[in-house]
């Protein structure tokens, strides 16, 4: 049985928080707890919070659970100013992510031997 979380604008950017997922996709829950335990980026704590509740959503079973689907999407985008010579300003874009796990246990496929 599938597990769905989601994380809604995480003031990151999606190319940032990409990398983080792109780590562990595809690999069992304990695996990647450790990964994103170990990890030095910025997106790696809520991606862990997020796969933590996910967990729980599960009622803690994780000996055959693993990571099915990890999907980062941009989500809206503040425009900032920043004030520049002659009256003149950039604008800054402040992105945000939105973030879906999928956790779903592993189907073992058993082949008789004759």
């Amino acid at each position: 049985m599938a597990h769905q979380v989601k994380l809604k604008y995480l003031h990151i950017s999606p190319r940032k928080v990409r990398l983080v997922a792109d780590a562990i996709r595809g690999k069992k829950v304990d695996d990647a707890q450790t990964i994103l335990g170990f990890t030095v980026k910025k997106g790696s704590l809520p991606i862990l919070k997020l796969l933590n509740s996910a967990i729980a959503n599960a009622n803690g079973k994780t000996d055959n659970m693993f990571v099915a689907k990890i999907t980062v999407d941009e989500g809206p985008v503040m425009k900032r100013i920043l004030p520049r010579a002659k009256g003149k300003g950039d604008v800054l874009k402040k992105r945000s992510s939105h973030v879906t796990l999928v956790l779903d246990e592993i189907k073992e496929n058993k082949k008789k031997k004759k």
